[in-house]
């Protein structure tokens, strides 16, 4: 999945003691990525650093390097005093430097000044990320190898999990083509379809070259990180997250489709439906959202589905978005899904997911695989 929509999940099960690897976006358009991606032509560093910095708290590692890392620079400051605020920075003068142990500072401040070796006189600081700059500092000492830049930041916050986008070709632009024919390019005009757009409804994603407006289609190499990771896998997960964007995408990545149909059956390959609807999926119901989702992946790409059960029936809406009505969510080909559905909203949070419950859905549905082994159509679900 994306950055954010998986973060409380993600947490629940770093808490839990599970090996967690990440496979996040490289396709991000929008924020600190932007002025990242088109200042030195690289794949986007946001989720990337997002998902790290989400494992670092998951597993507790609040040390000097974390705080530093999570630092965000002003967001209505001039262009002057933004530069001023990254000097400060970069001048080794920050107290947290100070408290680091030794090396590890040094090594920070090194990575920083890569950064800023490189990005010229006119970047834009507007609420850059601190760890998106050092990640990005790392990827340029490390001859651009994004995934050896991943292992540097892993190691400077004590981070036990992974992280990989799936993958590393710098040049990937994501674009949304509307059932009307229209085609939407960039991650952050996607996630932000304006009414009519949204009313209208995504048909598919795709890639082109960034920066090339008449770039054809094109299918971007797998990450052999991510490979790796889903061929080791006890359970593979699916968002929840923007569905076309940040969990649908991977699929147009050549190699993980691949990937995941060479894994037996009795792996757990698991979607995490979404409990409010958003703008990339207004109209829709969870059920056709999953049907979209074996269409695009294969046959045997989904066991289970872990699905938000309304309790009453009437439509509801939180901050604009109604939640997302389930519809008839198995389909009629063998292999069956089967289906836990449950209310797994957070008591306190509309619309967000009680994390701790999905883990342990998650946990019931591990154990019920280990128990029986290939999972049988039709079987008892655990929930």
């Amino acid at each position: 999945g994306g950055g954010s929509g998986s973060r409380d999940i993600t947490m629940a099960l770093c808490r839990a003691c599970y090996d967690v690897a990440r496979v996040v976006p490289a396709w991000d358009s929008g924020g600190s990525s932007k002025a990242l991606r088109e200042t030195l032509g690289i794949l986007a560093m946001g989720d990337i650093r997002q998902a790290l910095m989400t494992l670092a708290h998951g597993e507790e590692r609040d040390s000097s390097v974390v705080r530093f890392f999570n630092a965000r620079l002003s967001e209505v400051a001039s262009q002057a005093e933004l530069r001023a605020e990254f000097d400060f920075y970069t001048s080794g003068a920050h107290p947290l430097l100070g408290t680091m142990a030794p090396g590890i500072g040094t090594a920070v401040l090194g990575y920083l000044r890569v950064f800023q070796s490189h990005i010229g006189d006119n970047f834009d600081f507007h609420r850059g990320s601190i760890g998106n700059f050092v990640l990005t500092g790392a990827y340029l000492a490390h001859h651009r190898d994004i995934n050896i830049a991943i292992r540097v930041f892993r190691k400077l916050c004590g981070i036990a999990g992974h992280v990989w986008p799936s993958t590393t070709d710098n040049a990937v632009e994501l674009c949304a083509e509307l059932r009307d024919g229209r085609v939407v390019r960039g991650q952050d005009k996607v996630t932000a379809l304006n009414p009519d757009q949204a009313r209208v409804g995504i048909e598919c994603v795709h890639f082109t070259q960034a920066g090339v407006d008449t770039s054809p289609g094109i299918r971007p190499t797998a990450n052999p990180s991510v490979i790796e990771a889903i061929g080791t896998a006890d359970v593979i997960v699916f968002g929840p997250g923007s569905f076309y964007t940040s969990t649908l995408a991977h699929l147009e990545v050549r190699g993980i489709r691949q990937a995941l149909a060479a894994r037996p059956p009795e792996v757990p390959k698991i979607l995490i439906g979404n409990i409010l609807e958003c703008a990339e999926t207004m109209g829709r119901t969870l059920a056709e959202l999953v049907h979209t989702f074996q269409r695009a992946a294969g046959p045997g790409a989904l066991t289970h589905l872990v699905a938000n059960r309304g309790w009453v029936p009437f439509e509801r809406v939180v901050n604009g978005f109604r939640y997302l009505p389930e519809g008839d969510a198995a389909p009629s080909d063998p292999p069956a899904l089967q289906v836990i559905a449950d209310d797994f909203e957070d008591p306190w949070t509309r619309g967000k997911h009680d994390a701790p419950k999905v883990v342990a859905a998650l946990s019931g549905i591990l154990a019920a695989s280990r128990h029986t082994g290939p999972l049988q159509a039709g079987s008892k679900t655990p929930g």
